[in-house]
């Protein structure tokens, strides 16, 4: 039997019990699906690490409990234990922000949560990672933290006050001083972004908080931009964009995996005669878009707007042409 088997029946083991009064073991044996001889092994190894599992005789019949007064130290977190376990093994799901300037905050806050548990308990639930993980999307920035200029322009937004930034545009390939008016810091693709009200422009940009080369706070005040709107709610990627309806018709071989993933919120999907899938978006025209659908190489195809489906054609004749040279 797989290790990882173990630990996933063990954890719902304690989830039942911390869910239900009390449980029999024929009544766990049948939920997860093996013998009550594997039950008691299970509840054994559970006690085994601090787990405060005890039994006891009701009506003639032999029941299963766990004792939740003897997770006392919860009271100061105001966690239960299934939130504090729950926490602490899905530690591996933000490991994306490991090369970000919260990293050591992080890195502290499970310390905290991990005080809370015994060492047995520790140990078993430092299993659980292994068939939990997240992968890093390809791409990402592995940089030094960025933990000053951050925190700078957190409090900036927190206190409403204009900043002075230096800023290294990717697209000039120049440096330049911006006065802005920070609106938000977005975690995105493994990389922070800053959005931010840009007066000069009358506009909110997204800078690259990796291209920010150093930030001012000064003592201007400024009124919030109000928006209800979800940061880079157009976009397949992290730009800004008026949206606009995209239709793309996928080959049959890719349907399934197409059909069964939701791209963006926006979409609608139906299926044609032929067993291909089309999708519907509302989204912005950008390079996260055309990205995206090239991709798929010959397996996708535009069909509105017919602008972006002439720069998903001249872009593919490009690619093309480079492999015949």
């Amino acid at each position: 039997m797989p290790r990882n088997a173990e630990v996933i029946r063990q954890w719902s083991i304690l989830r039942a019990l911390e869910s239900s009064r009390r449980l029999t073991i024929d009544e766990m044996a049948e939920s997860t699906g093996v013998t009550t001889r594997t039950i008691r092994r299970d509840l054994e190894a559970l006690q085994y690490v601090g787990f405060p599992i005890y039994d006891e005789v009701y009506d003639n019949k032999r029941y299963w409990l766990l004792e939740q007064k003897a997770f006392k130290r919860l009271d100061a977190t105001g966690f239960t234990f299934a939130e504090l376990s729950a926490l602490y093994f899905s530690r591996t799901l933000v490991e994306g922000l490991a090369a970000t300037p919260f990293r050591e905050d992080v890195k502290s806050a499970f310390e905290r949560l991990a005080a809370a548990l015994t060492p047995g308990m520790r140990t078993f639930l430092d299993r659980l990672p292994l068939v939990i993980q997240a992968k890093a999307e390809p791409g990402a920035q592995p940089g030094l933290p960025r933990t000053k200029e951050v925190g700078q322009l957190v409090d900036a937004t927190l206190q409403h006050r204009r900043v002075i930034m230096r800023y290294h545009s990717r697209s000039s390939e120049r440096e330049k001083a911006y006065t802005i008016e920070p609106v938000r810091i977005v975690f995105a693709q493994n990389a922070l972004y800053l959005n931010a009200f840009v007066p000069e422009y009358k506009e909110v940009r997204t800078f690259a908080v990796d291209r920010i080369k150093s930030v001012s706070l000064t003592e201007e005040r400024f009124e919030p931009v109000e928006s209800d709107e979800d940061v880079f709610a157009h976009s397949l990627g992290v730009h800004h964009g008026t949206p606009e309806h995209v239709e793309i018709v996928f080959e049959p071989t890719i349907a399934p995996y197409v059909r069964e993933r939701v791209w963006h919120m926006s979409q609608t999907v139906r299926d044609d005669a032929e067993g291909r899938v089309v999708i519907t978006l509302n989204v912005s025209n950008d390079f996260a878009l055309r990205s995206w659908i090239l991709g798929f190489g010959a397996l996708a195809k535009v069909i509105a707007p017919a602008g972006l489906a002439a720069e998903i054609q001249e872009e593919a004749a490009r690619l093309a042409a480079r492999y015949r040279a």
